[in-house]
């Protein structure tokens, strides 16, 4: 792919996440929203129409042998995302797979070897991942302004009722999966140390889904982490890293707009404001294209064994929590 190409995507699915993406590629000017596959062509035409996009496919299947799509984004429910990403990879597609990436590591595991075999662009798209606030937090860290850093505490949660994608099994439901993958990547991307000991609870819903958990890790590099994810309850969504000389205060955890900075005795030094977005997910998009560009297999930004290592340690924290997906029975 060359510098001036216009990156084609082609949206897999037309939920709200996969709004959210047709939204910000109409803002981008490097990348479009060339088509949109659902699985019925009425779903796919109408929000075409909407979106102002080009083809509109009634199956997945159509949308993959789409020659002119450059990149397939699969913004379908984590339950569904396994079989239309084998597909398209099998196909040669790059593609950009929501988060979570897979319902389970045993899929997560066959799909990056399947990429890697077949030599296909893949990545997850956790947009907290691709945003120009980690690069504004690891500058802050390494510049010493908080001193060492011994703490991290993040929050997030939503009050989501019932819906069938929280509560129920077969769509791989519960907090962690859709919130508390947001808490675990915080950590990982500002302090990817060992894991030497985790400590978790959770509150079940009546269907056997984790509604709301609580995780303790505790770092090879001496620090502890306290995170907490919530589909029952409205969160502050906040997350600190406190260091031995003042704090780092990040507003929304799951897509930060202030970095509040504290030296010690809490004295408040300044607010660091992030880049006005579109919606926060033009970074991962943009991040694709160029790594496209340089003919990477996957991006710099979230590299596929981060992926492996937060889906393995996501289906520990389910299995000491007795939370099971239908998915599990063939690995676990």
């Amino acid at each position: 792919m060359n510098q001036e190409k216009l990156l084609r995507v082609g949206i897999i699915g037309t939920g709200w996440i996969a709004e959210k993406a047709a939204i910000t590629l109409r803002g981008l000017l490097d990348c479009i929203c060339y088509a949109v596959g659902s699985r019925t062509k009425e779903k796919a035409e109408a929000f075409a129409r909407q979106w102002e996009i080009p083809k509109a496919y009634g199956t997945y299947s159509e949308l993959i042998a789409d020659p002119d799509v450059d990149l397939v984004y699969v913004g379908t429910p984590h339950s569904h995302h396994f079989d239309v990403t084998k597909e398209a990879l099998l196909a040669g597609k790059p593609c950009l797979v929501e988060k979570a990436f897979m319902a389970n590591h045993a899929q997560a595991k066959t799909i990056v070897n399947l990429a890697r075999k077949r030599k296909v662009f893949l990545a997850e798209a956790i947009w907290t991942r691709y945003q120009p606030v980690v690069k504004i937090v690891r500058d802050l860290i390494s510049s010493g302004c908080i001193g060492e850093p011994r703490l991290v505490t993040a929050t997030l949660g939503y009050s989501m009722g019932d819906k069938p994608r929280i509560m129920r099994a077969d769509l791989c439901g519960g907090a962690l999966l859709d919130l508390g993958v947001y808490a675990l990547n915080f950590v990982r991307m500002f302090f990817p140390s060992d894991i030497v000991n985790i400590e978790s609870q959770c509150v079940k819903s009546k269907t056997g889904m984790d509604l709301t958990n609580s995780i303790s890790l505790v770092l090879a590099n001496g620090m502890l982490c306290n995170l907490q994810s919530s589909a029952a309850c409205v969160g502050d969504n906040i997350g600190v890293i406190a260091g031995t000389n003042g704090n780092l205060i990040i507003d929304n955890i799951n897509n930060p707009q202030k970095v509040t900075v504290n030296t010690h005795d809490r004295e408040f030094v300044e607010d660091i404001h992030v880049p006005q977005q579109i919606t926060g997910y033009e970074y991962q998009f943009i991040a694709c294209r160029q790594a496209l560009i340089e003919g990477l297999t996957e991006p710099r930004e979230m590299p596929l064994e981060e992926t492996l290592y937060i889906m393995e340690l996501m289906d520990s924290l389910r299995k000491k929590w007795g939370v099971e997906y239908p998915m599990d029975k063939q690995s676990w």
